[in-house]
């Protein structure tokens, strides 16, 4: 069965691969990205499947602009993958409140205003699936990654907050764990104003990790990604959390394992109960 898609930072990428992916297996898909001229060829190629759309996803007249482009084409929408996002190096103290504010403006706030756009219509035709593309990063805390860090752990947050509360009107919900992927999104990170000698010894090795992550042998390629997602879409009954890429389950299962062994141990001592003051009450 044909499905509608909306896809996010469709100009290069993870977006674009999934974009030329679901337009390759005949389905209808309104790519969306703040630069669409981009997407010509890819609307070329395949005319009557793909549509652009101008879509900053900071600005809600978009995404409400994006949503009608959906609807005027095709219809409707029955998938949604949120998937536009950037990287703000710096650690916790080099980041300022206005580069706080962008990462989360793109990375938290854009696919919740975009969610909440489309959810009427699902409501409506009682289904829709909501994809959030966290990243590893979501579940491990990466040192001078303080900022993006925070964001997809806050989007893996409102995903499951989504699911709880929409899963009775159809609305299915998948967070997606990717891995690190062949992409622009080394070149694209935006460093600190502010840099602070003290964390070098922590902060200048993570970015040196993520400049050469491109280099990797072992690199995920986006058309890997490409094939999860579209896969995903044809779940009857898709999973609400899904790692993405050869190395991801490595990030991730260490990082699961050690939370459930610290829980295990505070608990098992006892650690969670506070303890209380002795009272001070004298027997009447």
């Amino acid at each position: 069965m044909t499905k509608r898609w909306l896809v996010t930072g469709c100009s290069s990428g993870l977006g674009r691969a999934l974009a030329a992916r679901l337009a390759a297996e005949g389905e209808q898909v309104v790519a969306a990205a703040r630069r669409p001229e981009t997407l010509d060829g890819l609307v070329a190629r395949h005319p009557g499947n793909v549509v652009a759309a101008a879509l900053d996803v900071r600005d809600a007249a978009q995404c409400a602009a994006a949503i009608g482009r959906a609807v005027d084409a095709f219809g409707g929408v029955d998938v949604l993958v949120n998937n536009a996002a950037y990287g703000q190096f710096g650690t916790f103290e080099e980041v300022s409140d206005a580069e706080l504010a962008a990462q989360f403006d793109t990375n938290v706030f854009g696919p919740w205003r975009l969610t909440r756009a489309v959810l009427p219509l699902w409501r409506a035709q009682r289904r829709g699936h909501a994809v959030f593309v966290s990243s590893v990063a979501g579940v491990v805390p990466f040192p001078g990654l303080a900022a993006y860090t925070a964001s997809k752990f806050a989007v893996e947050g409102a995903a499951e907050s989504l699911a709880a509360e929409a899963g009775h009107l159809g609305v299915k919900v998948t967070i997606l764990q990717p891995g690190g992927f062949a992409t622009d999104y080394s070149a694209n990170m935006v460093m600190p104003q502010r840099r602070i000698a003290d964390y070098a010894p922590v902060g200048d090795g993570m970015l040196a990790a993520v400049r050469g992550m491109n280099t990797k042998a072992e690199i995920n390629s986006p058309e890997l990604f490409a094939d999860v997602v579209w896969r995903l879409g044809q779940m009857e009954s898709p999973p609400l959390r899904l790692p993405v890429g050869t190395d991801s389950v490595t990030y991730l299962e260490p990082a699961y394992d050690a939370r459930r062994a610290e829980y295990d141990q505070i608990v098992k001592a006892g650690q969670h109960i506070l303890a209380r003051p002795a009272s001070t009450d004298k027997p009447v």
